[in-house]
């Protein structure tokens, strides 16, 4: 080493210097991202994930179980029903989906079974036929169609809030209805369901629609003219939104059809 060399190495190790290794001429080694920057780098992504995930509404899914069976031609009542459910839609249509996005289906009994007479979509998509009525009131298959429905995974995702099932009857079931009720209140989900029931004239079986709401505090309401119709689907309608609206979309909102003069649709 000349004596020029010499002095500047004792100067650099004076000051605390270094010569890297790229000035010396020799290969540099390149090391992988420490541990904590790519935890850093992980919690970001994360963070961007959660954001979206937060963002995406999830869906409240509300399932009508329509009474088409040919009694419902009498007194304009399939007329009220479908008036009614359009009110309905209209109003959940127009309703803020920043975190809960109201779904709709709906499942008819009449003739010689249930059909889905409207697959599950957001509100906003449904463009419902008119329903018809005729036949008989084969009540135990739309159970066992809600119940499958609501226990399919891909038609009503682990994410979506707590379902709504809409029960309207003029009549008694004419197939076996017990057992279809059973798997219902007895199945994973849809046990969970809030439960409404509307009753329409004086040949409504009670006792039925009691047992279909399984509370000993909910109430079947009874429907003998169109106005009263359409008065149970708004009170529906009011629970529903203001369930869309709260905090926790998956509490069910107490509500009477006294509080509908309050409400703001």
């Amino acid at each position: 080493m000349g004596w020029a060399s010499y002095m500047e190495d004792i100067v650099s190790r004076q000051n605390g210097a270094t010569r890297i290794p790229e000035e010396m001429g020799l290969p540099t080694e390149r090391r992988p991202p420490s541990r904590a920057t790519s935890k850093r780098t992980g919690e970001k992504g994360m963070s961007r994930l959660n954001e979206f995930t937060t963002s995406t509404p999830r869906p409240l899914p509300v399932v009508l179980l329509a009474d088409v069976s040919g009694s419902m031609t009498t007194n304009g009542k399939i007329d009220a029903l479908n008036d009614a459910v359009q009110e309905m839609l209209e109003i959940f249509r127009g309703e803020d989906d920043t975190r809960a996005e109201i779904h709709v289906s709906v499942v008819t009994f009449g003739g010689d079974g249930a059909k889905v007479h409207q697959p599950l979509a957001p509100a906003a998509k449904v463009q419902l036929a008119r329903m018809t009525a005729a036949g008989g009131t084969p009540m135990g298959a739309a159970f066992d169609a809600v119940t499958g429905m609501i226990e399919d995974r891909a038609q009503i995702p682990s994410r979506a809030y707590r379902p709504t099932i809409l029960l309207v009857s003029d009549g008694q079931p004419t197939d076996e209805w017990q057992a279809p009720l059973k798997r219902l209140l007895g199945a994973e989900r849809a046990s969970k369901a809030a439960r409404f029931a509307l009753g329409i004239g004086d040949d409504a079986d009670e006792a039925m629609l009691s047992a279909f709401l399984a509370t000993p505090e909910a109430r079947v309401y009874r429907a003998h003219e169109a106005r009263q119709i359409k008065q149970f689907f708004r009170w529906v309608t009011m629970s529903v939104t203001q369930r869309s609206r709260s905090a926790n979309p998956d509490s069910v909102i107490a509500a009477e059809p006294t509080d509908l003069d309050n409400f703001n649709f």
